[in-house]
């Protein structure tokens, strides 16, 4: 139109060049003008993101607190009653939120394991370079499409909590700290990063919470109730109180992000979600795939108030966002992408989701859980090892501390003390229905062996079918991971596309006790599946095993060696391998000098080759390895400056008494 009029009113009185020119103007001016509303059409997506946070708002039912904001909001949107995430720690959660891919899939599923050369929990050069984020992350995508993306607080200008598990440069990602610095009519992805339970665990920011909070407001001991899985103690109640003011003052930032919005004509355009990044980082919260650590608040609110009120029951992620916000855009989602568009209009309920938690910091473990409406199935695939192991993270807690205490007391009743146990059942189902709080585990139940099995084989499918890397040996991974150039690419390899049902079954064996099955694997698997085998074979101090446990002490991959000497060393051979365990520490390869020296303290053995390796590991590059090398030191009565505990062995006792399960695996026919 605009150009029509334009050829109208100059008619002939221009010649034919000008003409041209003024045509070619009137197009690109057009264009620009299409662009920029159409830019304006699209809304602003913006995503509220608190840490260590379970759904314990008064919109969810807490009776405790009022959380006025986020009700308000909830009123106002939509609220997801079954909300989780894929793993209940930060890093592969956020890596994950990253992409719209499961940290299990990306590679990205120990956390904290994949960070910059020269950083305490980053490789070796040669390792380090393959630690790059290998699809389009969600800035990426909405930074192609027009967007400003950034990520800050909810003080403006202040950049926000990043913690990913794959180096990237932030600078590339985003394009401030906040939407301020956009160009007119540009819409923005923004994601405010709010600390919620943390608050409590740092004193300097729980003085801001208790500042903040009329005095009226303020939870007081009394006031709190908690899970029947915790004792009702001093440590516990203030935990409870500081973990619950901090809620309050996360609503009240929330409040403040809200009045900006508002304040800037914002509101009208901007759709608003806020999650949490996993729950509470209680005992058996945080880490662990309990309700209570993998529950957490969804919210979205419409700018138009759509759906006002709604309360949501189906099974949703947070990698959800992914897929919902780029939609909400008028996006296209890539198709490596996990996530679902819950708004779409042929969306079809999940069945279940399915949990994973992997090595956090120090700890190694391998957790895995399916969960429907009314049950839990969770798959413990180390249950030779206890729930509590060492973790600095964890064990500088009070709670924790308490706990191990009251413990080697004999103060804890039979579901309390669980946690404490030295090893734990393969698996465990419950009927969240019944037992909301997941305390009478019903796997060897008889009547329960038809959705045992049905949500053992969703699991074990999903594994395969998703490729889910968790089961091979971190070190081993590493090396797999610099061979194809990126740990994601791994699993799509043909020589390891039955790479997982290997390992599973392997594990199978172990637990079953089928020795004949685990010294053939030993003999004729893959390294992962070698592994696996020999590290069974420990765990069985099957004697008879001992002539080919030894040959493998010579084998060419390092995970294999440490399985063989840690299986040795528990058969009473600690003289001979305990020094072989030592030289693998300053291994090329850090994680193979982390595994070397957590073998060393599963031994219990405390001597001078034990202090001589706790020594050379408290010197590592990588930051875990160090951990173990001073705990060990600690022990052995080197006292270590700013290290969190006093060594109790009582309050340890637990960790070094042999495997004895009992009808730890039901067998399937």
């Amino acid at each position: 139109m605009i150009i029509l009029k334009s050829i109208l009113r100059f008619g002939g009185k221009i010649n034919s060049f000008k003409f041209f020119v003024y045509i070619i103007a009137c197009v690109v001016l057009n264009n620009f003008a299409f662009a920029a509303s159409a830019q304006n059409s699209k809304p602003n997506i913006l995503w509220i993101i608190t840490e260590d946070q379970s759904a314990h708002l008064s919109c969810y039912g807490e009776k405790t607190i009022t959380t006025p904001n986020l009700d308000k909001m909830a009123a106002e949107g939509i609220r997801f009653d079954n909300a989780f995430v894929t793993c209940p720690v930060c890093s592969p959660s956020r890596s994950a939120i990253s992409t719209g891919i499961y940290q299990t899939v990306l590679g990205s599923h120990n956390h904290r394991s994949q960070r910059k050369l020269g950083h305490g929990d980053g490789n070796s050069k040669e390792y380090a370079d393959t630690y790059g984020i290998p699809v389009k992350s969600v800035w990426e995508i909405f930074a192609e499409k027009g967007y400003y993306t950034c990520n800050g607080t909810q003080n403006t200008g202040q950049k926000g909590k990043e913690d990913y598990n794959f180096v990237c440069d932030s600078k590339a990602l985003y394009d401030g700290a906040d939407w301020s610095g956009r160009a007119e009519g540009q819409p923005f992805f923004a994601q405010i990063q709010l600390r919620g339970g943390k608050l409590r665990n740092v004193p300097k920011a729980y003085e801001e919470v208790l500042a903040g909070i009329d005095p009226e407001l303020l939870v007081k001991e009394e006031d709190v109730t908690f899970p029947p899985y915790y004792p009702d103690v001093k440590a516990f109640r203030s935990d409870w109180v500081a973990y619950l003011n901090s809620v309050i003052y996360t609503d009240s930032e929330v409040g403040k992000v809200l009045d900006r919005l508002d304040k800037e004509n914002l509101m009208d355009n901007t759709v608003i979600f806020f999650v949490a990044d996993h729950g509470i980082s209680s005992m058996r919260g945080k880490q662990f795939l309990y309700d209570e650590g993998i529950r957490v608040p969804l919210i979205i609110r419409f700018p138009d108030k759509r759906l006002a009120g709604t309360v949501r029951k189906d099974l949703v992620l947070q990698i959800d966002l992914v897929s919902t916000s780029l939609k909400l855009a008028g996006i296209d989602m890539p198709e490596y992408v996990q996530a679902r568009d819950i708004f779409c209009k042929d969306y079809k309920e999940r069945e279940f989701i399915v949990t994973a938690r992997d090595r956090a910091g120090d700890p190694i473990d391998i957790i895995r859980s399916v969960r429907t409406k009314k049950y839990k199935y969770i798959r413990n695939f180390m249950s030779y090892r206890p729930h509590c192991q060492r973790d600095q993270y964890k064990d500088h807690y009070t709670f924790t501390k308490a706990l191990r205490k009251l413990n080697a007391e004999g103060k804890l009743d039979e579901l309390q003390s669980r946690f404490f146990n030295p090893t734990r059942p393969a698996e465990e189902l419950y009927d969240l229905v019944n037992d909301p709080f997941e305390t009478i585990n019903l796997a060897n139940k008889a009547n329960y062996k038809v959705v045992l099995f049905e949500n053992r084989n969703r699991l074990y499918n999903w594994m395969i079918e998703n490729k889910d890397m968790g089961l091979i040996p971190e070190p081993i991974l590493e090396e797999l991971g610099r061979k194809y150039g990126n740990k994601y690419y791994v699993l799509q390899q043909n020589e390891n596309s039955n790479l997982i049902k290997q390992l599973i079954d392997v594990i199978e064996a172990g637990e079953l006790k089928d020795l004949n099955r685990l010294e053939k694997i030993a003999k004729t698997g893959n390294p992962s599946q070698i592994y696996w085998a020999v590290t069974w074979l420990g765990v069985h101090r099957n004697q008879e095993s001992i002539g080919l446990i030894k040959k493998l002490v010579q084998h060419n991959d390092p995970s294999v060696r440490i399985a063989a000497c840690l299986a040795l060393c528990k058969m009473g051979l600690d003289e001979t391998y305990l020094p072989k365990l030592t030289e693998e520490i300053n291994h090329p390869n850090y994680l193979v000098g982390m595994y070397a020296i957590r073998a060393i303290e599963q031994t219990g053995i405390l001597n001078e080759t034990t202090r001589e390796a706790a020594e050379i590991a408290s010197r590592s590059k990588y930051d875990n390895t160090t951990r173990y090398g001073r705990r060990l030191l600690n022990k052995l009565g080197v006292r270590q400056e700013k290290y969190y505990d006093e060594y109790e062995p009582k309050f340890y006792k637990y960790l070094y008494e042999p495997y004895t399960q009992k009808k730890s695996y039901l067998k399937q026919k």
